[in-house]
């Protein structure tokens, strides 16, 4: 069984209790996910079974979209509801000054992530090191915000925001920082991931959806194709001569492959045999003539 499961994480599962789901109802231990979602909040949770596994990187380096409540006038521990009270202060909700401090975080940017999250330092999670009380100094992480659009007010201290962004933008981050733009702090109030990558939730099942499709032996339907899930990558198919070369991990000149476009040094394509089955991704490299070397076997 190898494929990618859309699952559509629901409030109240960690992103390990759902691999642990997929797990006894799959009967299989080779699951992983791909990027962490909150217990309390829900979404999109693309889950690697099998050889798929070897995708997770791939599809965690995806653009990521989200639907969040911002919650102004209260700072929290967490930057979210599930964390203690910091501070409380009036808020001043004039619409037209939200549009304007949310307009101001499109781009390219640094964000300190928050204490309470899985990011490791000196091998200890920071969100373990929040719980003994302790607080350290983070780096500032490097993230891009493609776009950010209101969706709507709901006075007197409530909006939702629609958010398309890079891997590693923390959403509630981004709703305390609109906070302290507006002068009156603020937290993410409710959280759902809706697309990673070219997984959208309107696609996506729930645990209980995967667990009936099983007990009808129709599991497999759940599953999208390794070669679905790289669908955005150009392709490349290699002649028969080069076969044993290609599963070999060797390098694999222009002249013995096709390629479905034009492509330069640097770029990651989805390499396939002469008889169409998926190899694995690789490098286009051009070093006394192009060819093509493994960034990735998937066999």
């Amino acid at each position: 069984m190898d494929g990618i499961l859309n699952i559509r994480k629901e409030k109240g599962f960690t992103s390990h209790d759902v691999v642990a789901v997929v797990r006894r109802i799959l009967h299989t231990k080779k699951v992983g996910h791909t990027g962490t979602l909150d217990p309390d909040a829900e979404g999109v949770l693309p889950v690697c079974v099998g050889k798929a596994t070897k995708l997770a990187d791939i599809i965690m380096d995806g653009k990521k979209r989200y639907r969040a409540m911002v919650r102004l006038g209260i700072t929290t521990t967490t930057e979210d509801a599930a964390g203690e009270v910091l501070e409380e202060k009036p808020v001043d909700f004039d619409e037209e000054k939200i549009r304007q401090a949310v307009a101001g975080f499109v781009g390219e940017q640094k964000q300190i992530p928050p204490m309470y999250s899985a990011i490791k330092v000196n091998g200890k999670k920071l969100y373990e090191l929040a719980r003994e009380g302790k607080e350290i100094e983070r780096k500032a992480r490097t993230i891009t915000i493609f776009a950010i659009n209101i969706v709507r007010f709901l006075p007197p201290d409530r909006f939702e925001i629609d958010v398309d962004c890079s891997k590693g933008t923390y959403i509630r981050t981004l709703c305390s920082d609109i906070g302290k733009a507006l002068g009156c702090g603020a937290h993410m109030a409710e959280l759902t991931r809706t697309r990673t990558g070219s997984f959208a939730l309107e696609d996506a099942i729930t645990l209980g959806e995967l667990q009936t499709m099983a007990d009808e032996g129709r599991q497999e339907e759940a599953f999208l194709s390794m070669e679905a899930a790289l669908s955005d990558f150009p392709k490349i198919i290699v002649s028969p001569k080069s076969t044993k070369m290609l599963y070999n991990g060797g390098r694999v000149y222009a002249k013995f492959y096709e390629a479905e476009k034009e492509l330069t040094a640097g770029d990651i394509a989805a390499v396939f045999d002469s008889e169409h089955h998926l190899v694995g991704l690789y490098e286009v490299r051009d070093e006394e003539g192009f060819y093509i070397k493994p960034f990735k076997m998937l066999i």
